[in-house]
């Protein structure tokens, strides 16, 4: 007799903990975090996991009467990891979006999933073109390097800079990269004497360098990931490139805001063209900036940073707009949003999902002893430019 009380009491506890579950569920609307939190692209995680957590403190985490939950896992950077981790969260979940990416291949192994389970996807730093082709369910926040190219492209033509060498990470977006510049610079006038490709795992960037010298070229276009710019820089002042006035042009991630300040003289002076500088001088800007260094030990935020910042706007956003709902309702409440970011203006496009916004020429220069990216330039609304054709 007592077995079998104790057994009823085990089964009434039982189904009120799955009651509660259940409620608690309803009750819940949950994200799927999926970074980098480990291994070489560390440093891409931890700005987004901070900007995102910085949204959620700043704007609250209760959307249409429930409360967001941020699952955040770690890829470690291994695509088949983050497919696993994707599905996991998918299946057992039951997340209503998936966000993060840190990079290309991480987001190519995720599509599948994304498109089979009609999840929105956004991708707030992988930075390949036609990463939003891999499935209707990809939204962008973040970038892609033809678009950011553009600018420094167009500088170099403008400055007379006719003669030039390529060097780019051997992936999806340096191939974009070096693809977008070449065009551009042909398109210009001028010619490209050489197009040197790095390995992306453990790149020794020392051979390439005495390349690029002996070419003898007026400036290298460079494209490195995010984190990977501290390493080039200091081969490209060992190896003299600097000194023999050569001129070093980038994209944004070779002078990443995040580590800047640690790439001593050498960066200064080095053009680049992006779409976020943490020096953008909006009021928006300012205050993100400040709050996001408070909340993490004076760290300063960058381009992954704001990607992972406005991709939570899009989120909630698209949350409120679909009272809740996830699928293909909260898809469509994330098209043609428009709005002010830190980094300026930006809009979702309806009909590609990726993001069109202010491309900025920029110099690295010391101002009150420290290092920034300082705008001189900019150009407006920039699409793609593989989907604005």
């Amino acid at each position: 007799m007592k077995k079998r009380v104790l057994l009823q009491v085990a089964a009434v506890a039982l189904m009120g903990g799955c009651i509660a579950s259940a409620v608690h569920a309803e009750d819940t609307i949950k994200i799927g975090l999926v970074l980098p939190m480990t291994g070489p692209f560390a440093s891409t995680g931890r700005q987004i996991d901070a900007a995102v957590k910085l949204y959620l403190a700043q704007y609250g985490d209760k959307v249409a009467g429930k409360r967001v939950e941020v699952l955040l896992k770690d890829d470690a950077g291994v695509a088949d990891t983050t497919r696993r981790l994707a599905q996991e969260l998918v299946v057992n979940d039951k997340v209503a979006v998936l966000a993060g990416f840190g990079l290309t291949p991480l987001a190519f192994a995720t599509a599948p999933i994304a498109t089979q389970s009609k999840t929105p996807m956004v991708v707030m730093a992988a930075a390949t073109s036609s990463i939003t082709e891999r499935s209707p369910f990809i939204v962008r926040s973040g970038f892609t390097l033809p678009q950011v190219t553009l600018g420094v492209a167009e500088w170099a033509a403008k400055n007379k800079i006719k003669k030039v060498v390529t060097l780019v990470s051997d992936y999806g977006p340096g191939i974009d990269a070096e693809k977008t510049f070449k065009e551009r610079m042909l398109l210009n006038g001028g010619q490209v004497l050489a197009e040197l490709r790095v390995p992306v795992a453990n790149p020794d960037f020392a051979p390439f360098l005495q390349r690029v010298r002996d070419a003898q070229p007026e400036a290298v276009f460079v494209f490195v990931p995010s984190g990977v710019g501290s390493a080039f820089m200091k081969q490209f002042a060992e190896r003299g490139l600097d000194k023999a006035g050569i001129r070093l042009l980038a994209t944004g991630d070779v002078v990443d805001d995040d580590i800047l300040n640690n790439m001593g003289d050498v960066a200064l002076g080095v053009i680049s063209s992006h779409h976020y500088s943490a020096a953008h001088p909006s009021a928006l800007n300012k205050k993100f900036v400040e709050a996001f260094g408070k909340a993490n030990n004076g760290m300063r935020p960058n381009f992954m940073g704001v990607g992972g910042y406005d991709g939570m706007h899009v989120i909630v956003e698209g949350l409120k707009a679909s009272k809740g709902a996830g699928g293909e309702a909260l898809l469509n409440a994330m098209k043609g949003q428009i709005f002010e970011s830190p980094r300026g203006q930006v809009l979702i496009d309806a009909q590609t999902r990726d993001v069109v916004q202010d491309v900025y020429i920029r110099k690295v220069e010391r101002v009150n002893g420290q290092l920034w990216n300082v705008e001189f330039d900019a150009l407006k609304a920039v699409k793609d430019p593989g989907k604005s054709k």
